[in-house]
């Protein structure tokens, strides 16, 4: 399956891309969200755990820190997916240092490689922008998950107040192409990352495409002033009556 492409002037797709940030995606993610992106995951967690999940699969894991995140929390039943063999590896080496059993598999969430019905919860954290056909991969998720279970997905969105919406406007057109750069040495990487946020943010209804693939959606979580939300879908046990 061909990845999307990163922009026009480049034969780069999003799955080599991170193959090569992957060493130090990590750092990376912690530097330019100055650490909030660890806040924003622990809420992820704490609304998540309301439900008492008993089988997690965390899609788009990267480097497993929600796996590592998960399994602290005391869920011991984890899968995690990602198209980035880079990104894999890395997440391999943080669980066997851990010592945390979880089944990585490599793939695209358009096609998930489980079975039906196989999940209480989902999770994609910061991935679901780089989804090449957003219907098709909420229907996957929506597949795999037990009738009741949740999809929780934490993404970037667009401030609704202008003077914060300004100053993230700023960060993204300055800030992230201009360190991600210096310190993994990637222009096309970070230049990608900071317009797929952009766009993203403006034109996506997430709420309607979880609706569309026969989720109820439940109250969306906006952290920090907006710059990111947590969005829900729960499988609906009557959809699954209907066309089970």
């Amino acid at each position: 399956m061909k990845g999307k492409r990163l922009s026009k002037d480049t034969n780069d797709t999003v799955e080599q891309m991170f193959n090569r940030i992957a060493l130090r995606y990590d750092f990376l993610n912690h530097f330019l969200s100055f650490g909030i992106d660890k806040g924003w995951r622990k809420k992820l967690i704490r609304i998540a755990q309301k439900n008492q999940p008993k089988k997690v699969l965390d899609i788009a894991t990267g480097t497993g820190d929600m796996l590592i995140t998960f399994h602290k929390a005391g869920i011991q039943k984890l899968a995690g997916l990602d198209p980035s063999t880079g990104m894999l590896e890395q997440a391999q080496i943080k669980l066997d240092k851990a010592s945390i059993q979880a089944k990585l598999k490599e793939g695209f969430c358009e096609k998930i490689p489980f079975s039906d019905n196989q999940f209480d919860l989902i999770t994609v954290v910061f991935g679901i922008r780089n989804f090449k056909n957003l219907q098709q991969a909420f229907s996957e998720i929506h597949r795999v998950l037990k009738p009741g279970g949740k999809a929780r997905l934490l993404e970037f969105s667009m401030p609704k107040n202008p003077i914060v919406w300004l100053f993230y406007k700023l960060y993204l057109k300055l800030f992230i192409p201009l360190w991600g750069r210096i310190i993994s040495g990637d222009k096309a990487a970070y230049r990608y990352l900071s317009s797929s946020i952009k766009e993203f943010s403006k034109t996506i209804q997430v709420e309607k495409h979880l609706q569309e693939s026969g989720f109820s959606t439940e109250k969306t979580h906006a952290l920090s002033f907006g710059i990111a939300t947590i969005y829900t879908g729960e499988k609906n046990k009557e959809h699954e009556r209907k066309t089970g």
